[in-house]
C-alpha cells in the first residue's frame, strides 16, 4: 500500500488527471484508482466526495445529473477549463519533482 501522506499529497492531481479522461462518476472513479495503482491505493466514498466537492467549490469540477436507462441516475463530474488549468500546473510541479527524484536516485526520469 501507498503511505497515506503520498496518497494525500497526490490525490488532487490524481483526480484532476481522471477528470481528463472525461466526465465520470463515484464508482468509476474508485474503479480508476484502484486499477491504476495496481490496488496499491484504495479510495472511499469518504475520500471521494469530500475531494470533489472541494474541487467543485474551488471551480476546478462541476457536477451534473444523468440518467441512464433502467438505472438510477448518477451524478457525473468534469472539468472546467479553470480545472484544466489546474491539473497542468500540477502536471508541472509533479514532472519537477519527479525529475528531481530521479536525479538523486540514478534514474532516468519518465516525461509528460
Amino acid at each position: 500500500m501507498i503511505p497515506k501522506l503520498l496518497v494525500a499529497a497526490a490525490i488532487k492531481p490524481m483526480m484532476l488527471s481522471i477528470l481528463a479522461e472525461g466526465p465520470s462518476y463515484g464508482y468509476l472513479i474508485i474503479s480508476r484508482v484502484q486499477t491504476l495503482s495496481k490496488g496499491k491505493m484504495n479510495w472511499t466514498t469518504g475520500t471521494l466526495y469530500p475531494l470533489l466537492h472541494r474541487l467543485e467549490k474551488e471551480g476546478l469540477v462541476e457536477s451534473y445529473w444523468h440518467k441512464v436507462p433502467q438505472r438510477p441516475r448518477r451524478k457525473y463530474y468534469k472539468l472546467t477549463p479553470e480545472g484544466e488549468e489546474a491539473l497542468a500546473n500540477e502536471k508541472t510541479h509533479w514532472l519537477d519533482v519527479q525529475a528531481m527524484l530521479a536525479e538523486l536516485w540514478g534514474m532516468e526520469p519518465s516525461g509528460g
